[in-house]
């Protein structure tokens, strides 16, 4: 049978009769099809990953990719009238993540299927995510994401489990999702939920009550936690997410007869960041009921887990407290106490490697040390700082544990799905070996002399330019000038991510213009993300973006050359617009304190150069592309360290100090902005900046305006930036998801 028939079987009806919604089902029809003829990768031992996030995006357009029909689908519908990017649209994307712990888990499934290794993820099945983002009066507003009454990917099945959550049983039902290989097999997305959940509940924004545990338990991603009933329902969350996972595993491994003792032969287990960690008591006590006594339950399961940091930010190493985990998980208690026992005895009651401290608090990342087998940071320099900072006590005693693994992204999603006209160019000047050997892309420097190359490369990114355009005019009604630069900074937004440093530029900017002193060529600063509903402060900066974005684009003396747009509900659809737009890729953290990014690896990929502190995996970008085609500034994570340990910085020094910095701060409640926005959160914003500003923004301010500046003059070399713009795509293979998952499985998984 052709495609054609194929698709038309779906239809009941030609191509060209039907509309976009239609030929979107019939294509999810027949991607599940041929998924289901797929065989599951096999394999003696298998990965469970477990996260709370897996940020998938939406899968029709990856998974056609990955079963090789992608194009020949596009060119069926272009032949028929249709468009396949008009068709994708209709899918309503998964809000199953945040933000690069999400989209980091989903990169590495695709990573692990192609790779043909035997591994499930596991996680939560999210009804709302995390919210939808809405603009009104200037401020971010959150409403349920809908995301699950559209036709997609997930099958409801019959496996269903007991969970005992405070002293009350309840029955888990699984749903699973075929994650679909590049050209190869297929592993499963596992997600859990109660079949009692209860959308209606959820009034006012994303309001809830928060102790009504059968009907909320999977409403939200990351619950406001600014009470006790949002704090305990996270661990309600987590404990039934790892007791499912938990229950999986011996369900699986008893089905292939595989001797529990002998466990760590046959499973792996990764706990991506702290949400899963009570996967160790639960399975401590899971196997002890099957005769195994604790202490060789707790040796099992050291040699089955492993542990992923993903901060050294102390609010995301959990630590929950006693009574609420003896309320919502009183048969953990017992296994928990034992191991701080253990632990406490070992070391001779050294506090901090306790797993349970003086306040009576559990802390999750301290029981994954002590009880798995391996600690990894995803970046170079955020493992360092791990091992001789953070997380030292843990490194002198257990030195063989820690390793580093810099995150990666998938190439079949960041270009071949992103960038399309990119990633045919690619293919017709080095071959298309580069999809499976991210090291092939290396080939791409021969042509750093390459005049008609560079054009060609130049001449797709202004193409993607124009397409943003036309995106950001038709979703937000915002004019912006392709031929303007797009400086990008696309992120959750949190105040060591320092949005609020950019802002200041734009503000700077804006005066400077106003004085005159007008930029070489227009600037479109283009903002993205969320901020958690309970984070003041990250909302406050979304307020002055948008307050910002208000006065400069409706100045008739500004607007010509400077920009403002702020992605409303930015998502991994709208990222796949903006990434490949980019010009500047703004990675601004405060050094230390970013732990990776992806991002930044997304723009490299797509031949955008980074701005960016030496923080992260910037450090690795810079390695990779050299001082010539990445542009850094600002004080030195070993600086800034030592500043947070002598308590050597104060804000107010540097706003006094600097007539710019104070004009800068000044501006945020200048007469102008107080016109448009909330005085108080704007006045919050500026006390908070001068007076506390955690964060030292001011510290590194003056140094990134002088680089940003510098940046886009050099922007007018335009042969200089489109050699730089190809080197950062030919230097990129280092970042593939696929490298990441081949170092993880080397050295902690031993899959065979």
């Amino acid at each position: 049978m052709t495609l054609e028939s194929e698709i038309e079987t779906y239809l009941n009806k030609p191509i060209s009769n039907a509309t976009d919604l239609q030929l979107y089902d019939a294509l999810l029809s027949l991607v599940k099809h041929k998924a289901e003829k797929l065989p599951e990768v096999s394999g003696e031992k298998k990965l469970y990953y477990i996260s709370a996030e897996f940020l998938i995006g939406k899968q029709l357009g990856k998974n056609l990719i990955n079963l090789g029909i992608y194009d020949e689908v596009k060119q069926l519908l272009a032949k028929k009238g249709k468009d396949l990017s008009c068709v994708e649209e209709k899918e309503k994307e998964p809000s199953l993540g945040n933000g690069g712990l999400g989209r980091l888990a989903a990169c590495f499934l695709d990573s692990i299927a192609t790779l043909d290794m035997k591994g499930d993820g596991v996680g939560l099945n999210y009804h709302f995510g995390l919210f939808k983002q809405e603009f009104k009066d200037h401020k971010q507003y959150e409403i349920p994401d809908e995301w699950l009454d559209g036709k997609n990917m997930l099958k409801k099945t019959d496996v269903c489990f007991p969970i005992e959550l405070a002293g009350k049983m309840y029955t888990s039902r699984m749903y699973d999702m075929d994650v679909i290989g590049f050209k190869g097999n297929k592993n499963t997305l596992h997600l859990f939920d109660l079949d009692t959940v209860d959308e209606s509940i959820v009034k006012d924004g994303i309001d809830f009550d928060k102790k009504d545990i059968s009907k909320n338990l999977t409403l939200f991603l990351y619950p406001d936690d600014s009470d006790d009933a949002g704090r305990k329902l996270r661990v309600y969350q987590q404990y039934f997410m790892v007791s499912n996972a938990a229950q999986l595993i011996l369900k699986e491994q008893k089905a292939l007869k595989h001797d529990l003792k002998d466990l760590d032969k046959y499973a792996a287990i990764q706990i991506n960041d702290t949400h899963p960690s009570m996967v160790i008591p639960e399975l401590i006590r899971l196997l002890m009921q099957e005769g195994i006594t604790m202490k060789k339950a707790a040796d099992i399961v050291s040699n089955v887990c492993a542990y992923t940091n993903h901060t050294i930010l102390a609010e995301a190493l959990e630590k929950w407290p006693m009574d609420y985990l003896q309320e919502v998980v009183p048969q953990l208690m017992p296994i928990i106490e034992g191991l701080d026992y253990a632990v406490s005895a070992a070391f001779h009651d050294n506090e901090e490697l306790n797993i349970i401290d003086a306040q009576n608090r559990v802390h999750m990342a301290k029981m994954d040390m002590h009880f798995g087998h391996s600690i990894n940071g995803v970046a170079a320099l955020h493992t360092e700082i791990l091992k001789h900072k953070e997380l030292k006590p843990f490194y002198d005693v257990y030195p063989d544990k820690f390793n580093n693994k810099t995150n990666g992204i998938t190439f079949r999603r960041w270009i071949m799905h992103a960038d399309p006209e990119l990633a045919d160019l690619v293919d017709e000047t080095i071959g298309e070996d580069w999809k499976t050997d991210e090291n092939a892309l290396e080939k791409l420097m021969d042509h750093i002399e390459d005049e008609s190359f560079l054009g060609r490369m130049d001449e797709i990114k202004h193409q993607n330019k124009v397409r943003f355009a036309s995106f950001i005019k038709q979703k937000q009604n915002i004019d912006v000038d392709p031929d303007s630069i797009y400086d990008v900074q696309v992120k959750r937004f949190h105040e060591y991510k320092r949005q609020q440093m950019n802002a200041l530029w734009v503000i700077w900017k804006y005066m400077q213009i106003k004085k005159g002193n007008l930029p070489q060529r227009p600037i479109t600063v283009i903002f993205g993300g969320k901020a958690a509903p309970a984070y003041y402060q990250a909302k406050a900066v979304i307020h002055l973006i948008l307050c910002l974005a208000e006065l400069i684009n409706n100045d008739p003396e500004v607007s010509p050359y400077l920009k403002v747009v702020m992605i409303k509900n930015y998502n991994i659809a709208k990222a796949e617009m903006t990434i490949p737009a980019c010009d500047i890729s703004e990675q601004i953290s405060l050094a230390s304190k970013e732990a990776s990014g992806t991002s930044n690896m997304k723009f490299m990929l797509n031949g955008a150069v980074t701005l960016g502190t030496n923080d992260g995996a910037n450090v690795e970008i810079r390695d990779l592309v050299g001082n010539d085609s990445i542009y850094t500034f600002g004080r030195s994570s070993d600086e800034v360290i030592k500043l947070y340990e002598t308590a050597g910085y104060h804000a107010k020094d540097y706003y006094e100090k600097y007539p710019e910095i104070k004009e800068m701060v000044g501006f945020i409640t200048s007469k102008a902005l107080l016109k448009i926005g909330d005085a108080k959160m704007l006045k919050d914003l500026q006390d908070n900046l001068i007076n506390k500003d955690w964060f030292m923004t001011l510290l590194d301010l003056e140094a990134y305006i002088e680089e940003k500046e510098k940046m886009l003059g050099d922007y007018e070399d335009r042969e200089g930036w489109k050699r730089m713009a190809l080197v950062n795509t030919a230097k990129s293979g280092f970042f593939s998801s696929d490298r990441t998952i081949r170092e993880y499985n080397r050295d902690i998984w031993h899959l065979k």
